[in-house]
């Protein structure tokens, strides 16, 4: 999995599909808004690079779009992916950290966990798991040998279709993971959470801004422009 050739894909800003649009044929089995996000799938070029590259999701080039911008991830580090199916991020960490040993840069770690299974990722420990657990630091320590350079967390609860709910369910995931990656983390360390706009998560970000040195937004462009999808990036963890 070659960097360079990754970042030339991630990096194609704008790419919203626009001119490769495909209609699909009527089904009566199919609802109006399945038909709707089909439409939408096969239309995105993100989805579509993701498949060539034999990624898991298109999600993938968010993180490489973060970690192009903020430089969170370096060869040698140890990270942990939070609700890490199907395995998108924890891919793409693995090659950034070289996870699998590569190259001649220093060996580094990722432990992903999730309560879905997923198909191996070269390099990583995927766990079956739920990371709010008591024994859930412990457990990923051991599988890092030490505590984290890095946790990562695109979790987002199903959707309800009530924004106002599902801003709630995704902030409280985002707190979780706050919460889990202050456990875990060594000083230094950084945080990467997903977080949807809305106004409930203000308390949390002033929390957040007390725990590290810098606490920034970040919209990849990878992410729909419809979507009121954001991350949250944290770096210099105070201990």
């Amino acid at each position: 999995m070659s960097r360079k050739r990754r970042r030339g894909a991630a990096g194609r800003r704008g790419s919203s599909g626009r001119g490769l649009k495909q209609r699909l044929r009527p089904s009566k089995r199919r609802t109006a808004s399945s038909t709707r996000w089909l439409t939408r799938q096969l239309s995105d070029l993100y989805v579509a690079e993701a498949q060539r590259q034999g990624l898991r999701s298109r999600a993938a080039f968010k993180l490489m779009e973060i970690d192009d911008r903020f430089k969170i991830l370096r060869p040698g580090q140890a990270v942990v992916d939070l609700g890490a199916a199907p395995g998108g991020w924890s891919l793409v960490a693995a090659e950034r950290v070289n996870a699998a040993g590569h190259r001649n840069d220093p060996q580094g770690r990722v432990v992903g966990i999730d309560l879905q299974e997923m198909q191996p990722v070269p390099g990583a420990r995927l766990m079956v798991g739920d990371f709010t657990a008591t024994d859930a630091p412990g457990r990923l320590k051991d599988a890092l040998a030490g505590p984290a350079d890095v946790v990562l967390s695109d979790m987002a609860a199903p959707a309800t279709g009530h924004a106002a709910t599902d801003h709630l369910r995704v902030t409280a995931l985002l707190e979780a993971a706050l919460a889990f990656a202050c456990e875990v983390l060594k000083p230094g360390g950084a945080f990467v959470g997903k977080a949807f706009k809305g106004g409930s998560e203000q308390e949390l970000l002033k929390r957040m801004k007390q725990r590290f040195a810098s606490v920034r937004h970040a919209k990849p462009p990878a992410s729909r422009k419809q979507s009121a999808e954001t991350y949250v990036v944290a770096q210099g963890f105070k201990g």
